[in-house]
């Protein structure tokens, strides 16, 4: 079957070829670059929305909350749920579609769970080919939700258009957000869990941290929400906030330098995996034992890679 003739069917509103679909681009290989090569053109639409923070903040639950707020307003929502591969056992939990159960039933929410499954590409490059086809099978809002735990997360949070930082009082360390990186590139920060003690001083603790940062004149200044998801609470003011970052994109003119940064990552991204693919052939397994024995550098044995690969 031509991959590309699921795009009509997705279109259409037919999950089963989503749901194929996006396990294609997990996979990756030709099959998933002629799936996406059909796909592009029709996206560009949504509104992606990157969810994450430190593990325990409860960001399933605000997804489930957010994603019922904005279906209240009519908005088809797509979400994907990231979780690691284990490196050693090759599995991952994929328990989110558990936690979102309250979603399951409502013909206006995708979700799919979404590991690595050792795609050369690694997880931010096919969690952002996913949120191309959500994109294309005409969701409007994306929320793509990571473990907030590394680079990689990071990387996958900054394609989005607008980032929301997790934060939850009594964790130990008050604001994890700046070990992480987090400050950086974090549009809203929530604190969630805010009925228990210390959410106030949490929230003190980021509003005092961004007033240090740095900010030209005119540019979006994250603000500090609070929400308690289990009960629904806050999930209307964060919608609302989502939503006046996309009208701030669009009135200075970022978002056309936020897409051209998005596209420059994206190539970069498909231009390693390209060549990491066309380099793995006969002489890898003895270049990775030279390089072992420290008969090669790697940068050496990567230019011979690449020139016998005609890169």
């Amino acid at each position: 079957m031509d991959p590309s003739s699921l795009i009509p069917r997705l279109q259409d509103g037919d999950r089963r070829a989503l749901a194929r679909a996006i396990t294609i681009v997990e996979t990756g290989g030709p099959p998933a670059r002629a799936l996406l090569a059909a796909a592009y053109p029709h996206a560009g639409a949504a509104h992606l929305v990157g969810i994450t923070g430190p593990p325990g903040a409860g960001k399933s639950t605000l997804v489930t909350a957010l994603a019922q707020e904005w279906r209240r307003r009519g908005v088809r929502v797509g979400i994907i749920a990231v979780d690691p591969t284990s490196p050693y056992s090759g599995g991952a939990v994929l328990g989110d579609r558990i936690r979102m159960q309250a979603l399951g039933g409502d013909p206006g929410v995708f979700i799919r769970s979404m590991a690595s499954r050792g795609r050369l590409g690694g997880l931010a490059r096919a969690t952002a080919d996913a949120a191309v086809l959500l994109d294309a099978a005409r969701f409007q809002v994306v929320l793509i939700e990571t473990v907030g735990a590394g680079q990689g997360e990071v990387d996958i949070a900054r394609a989005a258009r607008t980032t929301v930082v997790v934060e939850v009082p009594g964790m130990g360390d008050d604001v994890q957000s700046i070990k992480a990186g987090m400050l950086e590139v974090a549009d809203l920060f929530v604190v969630n869990k805010a009925d228990r003690e210390g959410a106030d001083k949490t929230v003190r603790q980021l509003r005092a941290m961004l007033h240090l940062a740095p900010h030209a004149p005119g540019a979006w200044e994250p603000p500090v929400l609070t929400a308690v998801a289990t009960a629904g609470q806050g999930a209307d003011a964060i919608v609302d906030a989502v939503a006046r970052h996309a009208a701030h994109l669009e009135a200075r003119g970022v978002a056309g330098a936020h897409a051209h940064a998005a596209a420059e990552r994206e190539l970069a991204a498909a231009v390693q995996e390209l060549a990491l693919e066309r380099a793995r052939g006969p002489a890898w397994e003895d270049l990775v034992a030279r390089v072992a024995a420290r008969e090669r550098d790697p940068y050496g044995a990567a230019e011979e890679l690449l020139r016998a690969a005609g890169i």
